[in-house]
C-alpha cells in the first residue's frame, strides 16, 4: 500500500509551515522576555512537535512497514512508562516478558500481515488469560489481583488499544482507493488538535474546573470549546476521509471526546500513582503514554466503527 498519497505531502507541508511559524513567535517572545518559564516551555513544547511530525511523516512516507515498526516503538515504549509506575515484583517478570517479547511483536506482525481475527482477539483473550496463568504458575500471591490487572491493563492501553492507528491502513473501503493511510492522518490530526484547543481555550476563557480532583487544569469552556474546534476541523478534513462532509463532523466530535476521556482515565491512573507525567522522554510534553493517552481511547473505536459502517466486514 502506498502512504505517498498527495494528500499526505500537504498536509505534512501545512503542519511544518504551522510549527515553524510556531517557532518564530517563540523565537520573538524570548527575545522580549529571556527569563520567562512560559515562554521556555512553549519552546520547548514546539522543538518537541517538530520532531514528533518529522518522525511521524518519515515513518509515513517511508512505507507501511516503517508506520507499523513506528507504532511498535511507540506501544514499547509507553507500556514501559506505565509498567515503571505500577507494583511489580520478582514473579511478575516472567508476564512482562511475555508483554514486551512475545504479546507486542505478534500484534503488530498481525497487523502487518492483516489478520483481523487474529490481531482483534490476541491481546484481550490469550494475552489476558496467559498472563493471570503466568503469574499463578510462580505462586506469589502478594497483591496478586492488583499486579495482574495492572500489567493487563498496561497491555491493553499502550500495546492492543494503539494498534489500531496502524490497523486503519489494513482497512478496505469501497471506492476509497488506496487512500486508507489518511485515516490514520485523520484519527492522529483530530485527537492531537483537540488537545491543543482544549489547552488553549480553557487558557483564554477556562473559569469551570471540570474534574478537578483528578485533572485540575480541564476547564467545561476548554472541554467545550476545544470539542468543538475539533469538530469543525474534522468536517473541514471530510475530502481526506471516505465520509461525507457531516459524517466526517460527526466522527470527529466522537473522537475528540473520546480523546478527552482518554486523557481523564490516565490522568486518574497517574494521581493514583503520585505522578505528575509519566516519564520525560519528550521535552515539555512528559512521556509517551502523556502524548498518546489521547489516542489510547480514540483510536479503536474509531477502527471499528469505520471498519463496521463503511468498509468490507
Amino acid at each position: 500500500m502506498d502512504t505517498r498519497t498527495p494528500e499526505v505531502y500537504w498536509i505534512l507541508g501545512s503542519l511544518l509551515a504551522l510549527v515553524s511559524l510556531a517557532s518564530l513567535i517563540g523565537l520573538l517572545l524570548r527575545r522580549r522576555q529571556p527569563a520567562n518559564p512560559a515562554i521556555e516551555n512553549l519552546n520547548a513544547r514546539i522543538r518537541a512537535w517538530l520532531v514528533m511530525i518529522l518522525i511521524g511523516g518519515g515513518a509515513l512516507l517511508a512505507g507501511r512497514i516503517a508506520v507499523i515498526l513506528l507504532f511498535a516503538c511507540v506501544s514499547f515504549l509507553a507500556l514501559r512508562e506505565f509498567v515503571t509506575q505500577t507494583p511489580v515484583r520478582r514473579a511478575d517478570h516472567s508476564a512482562l516478558f511475555m508483554c514486551f517479547f512475545i504479546a507486542l511483536p505478534v500484534q503488530y506482525l498481525l497487523i502487518g500481515a492483516d489478520k483481523y481475527g487474529l490481531f482483534s482477539i490476541w491481546i484481550p483473550v490469550y494475552g489476558f488469560l496467559g498472563l493471570a496463568v503466568l503469574a499463578a504458575l510462580f505462586t506469589d500471591t502478594t497483591r496478586f489481583l492488583d499486579r495482574t490487572a495492572a500489567t493487563q491493563w498496561g497491555l491493553i492501553v499502550c500495546v492492543y488499544c494503539v494498534s489500531h492507528i496502524p490497523a486503519l491502513m489494513t482497512l478496505q473501503i469501497p471506492g476509497y482507493g488506496n487512500r486508507a493511510p489518511l485515516l490514520m492522518v485523520f484519527l492522529v490530526l483530530i485527537t492531537q488538535a483537540s488537545d491543543i484547543l482544549q489547552y488553549v481555550w480553557g487558557k483564554l476563557f477556562g473559569r469551570h474546573p471540570l474534574v478537578p480532583a483528578v485533572s485540575p487544569s480541564k476547564t467545561v469552556e476548554g472541554l467545550l470549546g476545544g470539542v468543538l474546534s475539533a469538530t469543525l476541523l474534522g468536517a473541514l478534513l471530510w475530502r481526506i476521509t471516505p465520509f461525507k462532509i457531516w459524517q466526517a463532523g460527526v466522527i470527529a466530535l466522537l473522537i475528540a471526546v473520546l480523546g478527552f476521556l482518554g486523557g481523564l482515565v490516565m490522568s486518574a491512573i497517574k494521581r493514583d500513582r503520585g505522578i505528575k507525567d509519566w516519564s520525560h522522554l519528550i521535552e515539555g510534553h512528559g512521556g509517551m503514554l502523556d502524548r498518546i493517552d489521547s489516542l489510547c481511547f480514540s483510536a479503536p473505536v474509531f477502527f471499528h466503527l469505520t471498519r463496521y459502517f463503511f468498509g468490507h466486514t
